[in-house]
Protein backbone atom coordinates (compact mmCIF):
# COMPACT_ATOMS: atom_id res chain seq x y z
CA UNK A 1 0.00 0.00 0.00
CA UNK A 2 1.20 3.53 -0.79
CA UNK A 3 0.38 6.52 1.41
CA UNK A 4 0.24 9.78 -0.53
CA UNK A 5 0.44 12.96 1.56
CA UNK A 6 0.22 16.44 0.08
CA UNK A 7 0.37 19.80 1.86
CA UNK A 8 -0.65 23.12 0.36
CA UNK A 9 -0.25 26.77 1.27
CA UNK A 10 -3.17 28.75 -0.13
CA UNK A 11 -3.42 32.28 -1.43
CA UNK A 12 -4.92 34.65 1.14
CA UNK A 13 -7.85 35.64 -1.07
CA UNK A 14 -10.87 33.43 -0.21
CA UNK A 15 -8.58 31.06 1.73
CA UNK A 16 -11.29 29.52 3.92
CA UNK A 17 -13.73 29.02 1.04
CA UNK A 18 -10.99 27.58 -1.17
CA UNK A 19 -9.86 25.17 1.55
CA UNK A 20 -13.44 23.92 1.94
CA UNK A 21 -13.77 23.52 -1.85
CA UNK A 22 -10.50 21.55 -2.01
CA UNK A 23 -11.73 19.30 0.81
CA UNK A 24 -14.99 18.68 -1.03
CA UNK A 25 -13.27 17.97 -4.35
CA UNK A 26 -10.69 15.58 -2.95
CA UNK A 27 -13.00 13.70 -0.60
CA UNK A 28 -15.35 13.32 -3.55
CA UNK A 29 -12.77 11.16 -5.33
CA UNK A 30 -13.38 8.25 -2.94
CA UNK A 31 -15.07 5.31 -4.65
CA UNK A 32 -14.59 6.96 -8.05
CA UNK A 33 -10.94 6.11 -8.78
CA UNK A 34 -9.80 2.47 -8.89
CA UNK A 35 -7.16 1.61 -6.31
CA UNK A 36 -7.91 4.63 -4.10
CA UNK A 37 -8.60 3.06 -0.71
CA UNK A 38 -9.19 6.08 1.50
CA UNK A 39 -9.05 9.86 1.38
CA UNK A 40 -8.70 12.27 4.30
CA UNK A 41 -8.44 16.03 4.01
CA UNK A 42 -7.63 18.29 6.94
CA UNK A 43 -7.79 22.06 7.12
CA UNK A 44 -5.33 23.69 9.50
CA UNK A 45 -6.95 24.92 12.70
CA UNK A 46 -7.07 28.75 12.77
CA UNK A 47 -5.59 28.93 16.27
CA UNK A 48 -2.32 27.23 15.30
CA UNK A 49 0.91 28.88 14.07
CA UNK A 50 0.66 31.00 10.93
CA UNK A 51 3.59 29.19 9.30
CA UNK A 52 1.69 25.87 9.30
CA UNK A 53 0.49 24.50 5.98
CA UNK A 54 -3.14 25.40 5.24
CA UNK A 55 -4.52 22.05 4.10
CA UNK A 56 -3.36 18.44 3.88
CA UNK A 57 -4.44 15.43 1.86
CA UNK A 58 -3.69 11.91 3.07
CA UNK A 59 -4.78 9.02 0.93
CA UNK A 60 -3.95 5.36 0.68
CA UNK A 61 -3.67 3.56 -2.63
CA UNK A 62 -3.30 -0.13 -3.39
CA UNK A 63 0.09 0.19 -5.10
CA UNK A 64 2.51 2.47 -6.93
CA UNK A 65 0.65 1.58 -10.13
CA UNK A 66 -2.62 2.72 -8.51
CA UNK A 67 -0.91 5.98 -7.44
CA UNK A 68 0.33 6.57 -10.98
CA UNK A 69 -3.16 5.91 -12.39
CA UNK A 70 -4.68 8.23 -9.74
CA UNK A 71 -2.32 11.04 -10.77
CA UNK A 72 -3.62 11.05 -14.37
CA UNK A 73 -7.27 10.22 -13.68
CA UNK A 74 -9.56 12.94 -15.12
CA UNK A 75 -11.34 13.55 -11.79
CA UNK A 76 -8.02 14.01 -10.00
CA UNK A 77 -6.76 16.27 -12.79
CA UNK A 78 -9.90 18.42 -12.49
CA UNK A 79 -9.38 18.83 -8.73
CA UNK A 80 -5.72 19.65 -9.38
CA UNK A 81 -6.65 22.37 -11.85
CA UNK A 82 -8.67 24.17 -9.18
CA UNK A 83 -5.99 23.67 -6.52
CA UNK A 84 -3.26 25.03 -8.78
CA UNK A 85 -5.22 28.29 -9.14
CA UNK A 86 -5.56 28.88 -5.38
CA UNK A 87 -2.28 27.60 -3.96
CA UNK A 88 1.06 29.26 -3.47
CA UNK A 89 3.10 26.20 -2.50
CA UNK A 90 2.91 22.41 -2.40
CA UNK A 91 4.83 19.62 -0.71
CA UNK A 92 4.31 15.89 -1.20
CA UNK A 93 5.61 12.56 0.02
CA UNK A 94 4.65 9.05 -1.09
CA UNK A 95 5.74 6.06 0.95
CA UNK A 96 5.08 2.38 1.29
CA UNK A 97 3.01 1.25 4.25
CA UNK A 98 3.73 -2.31 5.31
Amino acid sequence: MIRHIVFWKLKEENKIENAEKIKELLEGLKDKIPGLLCVRVGINHPDTPLDNWDIVLTCDLESVDALNAYQVHPLHKAAGEFISKVRTNRACVDFEVK
